[in-house]
């Protein structure tokens, strides 16, 4: 290759000058597409099987070292990096095993020179080693050690995966209750009941499920003609009722937006996050948001209210389940009432990457799926319900790379 050495010189150039901080999120991922491309270019089928192979080896020595509060000894010895820059005063092992005298210096040795080889962490000198940004991110208050213990956690039922569908016939999982993680765990239990029984595990998917980087896109209430729409004569009536809502935080950012819009706002979830919201989120109660215990399973205890909505709930759960769960808002709904749910819509073909990694979250966690959009108008329409419209912000088209980054809004009625 005739011009490799300028390629080279232009790469590690490049590399060298490089403001990350500089770049806004279009060119950050642009450029990181572009990096991948070269990768695949340049890999061969071995290349790529053995980075395939060995990724689940460094995704576990970072869960190792989270467990280990090693990332937390190793910021109270030298401070924490920022966001966006080295903290270069070394630390040194021996100190570090000293205040980790639980683990056996030999293991916390063998984890270190780990995340060195991952530059997670920097070898500057024999047993010397400064830190990172991504080191610093994961320490035990930051939420991407949460996202950690998630993942790794996952991939109990990932690795179980193989025997599952040979034991099932290779059949599409169907029941939330019967699916894959309780094949991998040897449980009955439905996920949420033994997040609910783990706080650990628990609280680090709480943590994951409100990270910002969830949160692709515009919100819905930006592209949906809510006056329109969900406008009401006066506050005597509920205008929206967010049906496991979690914290609040949707409610909280349509209110901001909608402050003079007429009518009630009702958060409903379980009664531990109903507890957890009305403990963490003082400002809904300011707000005038109303929460309530609610299994969503059960009858719908606010009826003809204007509007009923779900964000990112029924892709947790196969149609099996789905169905009864909007039947009983189907049941509460009036003539006039609309269900929106806020969910992705997998392309008819050409799915990306993080999409079919997020179905086959779905899959082994909750037997679900995330859905087309003919799958969802089949769900509507199995739950006495038709699908009226789907919504998606102008000049958001309806390609794979959009529908990765911007959830949709379909908009419900009854038949």
């Amino acid at each position: 290759m005739p011009h490799l050495p300028s390629l080279l010189q232009t790469l590690n150039a490049t590399t060298e000058t490089l403001n990350r901080s500089a770049l806004d999120q279009t060119d950050r991922r642009q450029l990181l597409q572009a990096c991948d491309r070269l990768q695949r270019s340049l890999e061969s089928p071995a290349d790529t099987t053995a980075r395939l192979v060995f990724s689940a080896h460094q995704l576990m020595a970072l869960r190792l070292g989270i467990d280990l509060k090693l990332f937390d000894a190793i910021d109270a010895q030298i401070g924490p990096a920022s966001a966006e820059t080295f903290n270069t005063r070394p630390f040194n092992v021996s100190t570090i095993c000293e205040s980790l005298s639980h683990a056996d210096p030999l293991l916390i040795q063998r984890i270190i020179r780990f995340l060195a080889a991952m530059d997670v962490v920097l070898e500057v000198d024999r047993d010397h080693f400064i830190s990172t940004p991504l080191a610093a991110s994961l320490v035990s208050s930051e939420p991407f050690s949460a996202a950690v213990i998630h993942s790794t956690h996952f991939t109990t039922v990932l690795s179980r995966l193989p025997e599952y569908f040979h034991c099932n016939g290779w059949k599409d999982p169907d029941d939330g209750f019967n699916g894959p993680f309780q094949f991998a765990l040897g449980t009955e239990a439905h996920y949420f009941d033994f997040l609910g029984s783990n706080p650990y595990y628990g609280q680090a998917f709480d943590t994951v499920m409100s990270m910002s980087f969830r949160r692709r896109g515009r919100d819905w209430f930006e592209f949906f003609p809510v006056a329109e729409r969900l406008s009401l004569p006066n506050d005597d009536e509920t205008l929206l009722v967010d049906i496991g809502g979690g914290q609040g935080e949707d409610l909280m950012k349509f209110h901001s937006r909608f402050p003079a819009l007429p009518g009630q706002l009702i958060l409903q979830d379980l009664p531990s996050v109903i507890e957890g919201a009305r403990e963490s989120n003082k400002d809904l109660l300011s707000a005038g948001i109303q929460t309530q215990e609610y299994d969503f399973f059960k009858a719908q205890p606010v009826r003809g209210t204007r509007a009923y909505f779900m964000r990112t709930v029924l892709h947790d759960w196969p149609d099996k389940q789905a169905v009864l769960i909007l039947g009983r808002v189907r049941e509460a709904m009036a003539s006039d009432s609309v269900l929106l749910i806020s969910e992705s819509i997998l392309p008819d073909s050409g799915a990306l990457l993080p999409s079919v990694i997020s179905d086959m979250q779905m899959m082994g966690s909750f037997a679900s799926r995330e859905r087309t959009e003919n799958q969802w108008r089949t769900l509507l329409d199995a739950s006495g319900l038709k699908l009226v419209q789907v919504w998606l912000p102008d000049g958001c088209d309806r390609q794979a790379q959009s529908l990765a980054e911007q959830p949709a809004l379909l908009e419900a009625r009854l038949k």
